[in-house]
């Protein structure tokens, strides 16, 4: 349920989750998650979001890994009952999917859902920008299909998962449709940099992220409610979960362990940002001089 402040914008009490995925453990790692957001219902919040690989972790050279992806229907609808019965909508982080198994045309999907407090399945979006070969060996980007943005009961709001957030363009397109929170799924590990880049800083994808994201906020004037893997000291999680909106930055925020984070977000800000910035305004006139799509000859 949101409240309006003086303004009319409505805040909305959002829970970020930060989850350790067992390995191949999918009941387990389900069972957790539903503990997850039942507390965030219980909580009173209106939306909860899952991490990026939160039922099986990223483990596909494990030979039962697409064997369990050919599942992702019975958890799909599995989240979409525990949303319903919760009253709580739900980003269910990713669910790796298994199509069109056993023909040549087989692919994995790394896919994220809004479900809707009724149960409601109103938005899917596909990883587009997929991390080196440790993704584009086994799944299959939505490459070239646009960025959705969906109608929620918070709002208009898009899916960016984990790289996709090192890319101005997906947030930029989602804000050009009028997304004003975009949610993100992610399984973003310390060790995601080079060894030269952590002699520099060994927590530089913590930087990284912080940095990052607190920039998508101001510079597209919405909200992002980010959601990462973490777990036991010493695991390789750069963690960081947090809820961000403009001016403010985060406004709350996890470590590297699991945990969860609620905290209510002011969409007031939002509209405040739009008001001193301008940047949907510019984007939405005739003569806006970035088109925001990069072509092979550019520089040339």
């Amino acid at each position: 349920m949101a409240v309006s402040t003086t303004s009319g914008a409505p805040i909305y009490k959002v829970a970020s989750i930060q989850m350790h995925p067992e390995p191949m453990k999918i009941e387990a790692n389900f069972e957790k998650a539903s503990r997850f957001i039942r507390e965030a219902a219980a909580l009173g919040a209106t939306l909860a979001v899952l991490p990026e690989y939160h039922l099986l972790g990223w483990v596909p050279q494990d030979p039962g890994f697409k064997t369990a992806c050919a599942d992702w229907e019975k958890y799909l609808e599995g989240y979409r009952a525990l949303a319903k019965e919760c009253g709580i909508n739900i980003v269910p982080g990713t669910i790796v999917e298994l199509h069109d198994a056993g023909t040549a045309s087989q692919r994995l999907l790394n896919v994220s859902y809004f479900i809707t407090n009724e149960g409601k399945v109103v938005g899917k979006y596909v990883k587009k920008n997929l991390w080196g070969a440790i993704e584009r060996d086994h799944l299959t980007s939505s490459a070239k299909d646009p960025h959705p943005v969906f109608d929620t009961p918070l709002g208009k709001v898009g899916i960016m998962i984990c790289w996709d957030i090192g890319f101005p363009e997906a947030s930029r397109e989602m804000i050009a449709q009028g997304a004003k929170i975009i949610v993100a799924p992610a399984f973003w590990l310390l060790s995601d940099t080079t060894d030269a880049g952590r002699k520099i800083n060994p927590t530089a994808e913590r930087t990284f992220l912080d940095a990052v994201l607190t920039a998508r906020c101001f510079e597209n004037t919405c909200a992002i409610i980010f959601s990462n893997a973490g777990g036991p000291p010493g695991w390789d999680y750069a963690g960081g979960s947090q809820i961000c909106v403009p001016f403010a930055g985060p406004v709350a925020r996890l470590g590297s362990t699991e945990g969860m984070v609620v905290a209510e977000l002011d969409m007031g800000a939002v509209e405040e940002a739009e008001n001193c910035y301008q940047v949907r305004a510019d984007l939405a006139r005739d003569d806006w001089y970035y088109s925001y799509r990069h072509t092979q000859n550019a520089g040339s």
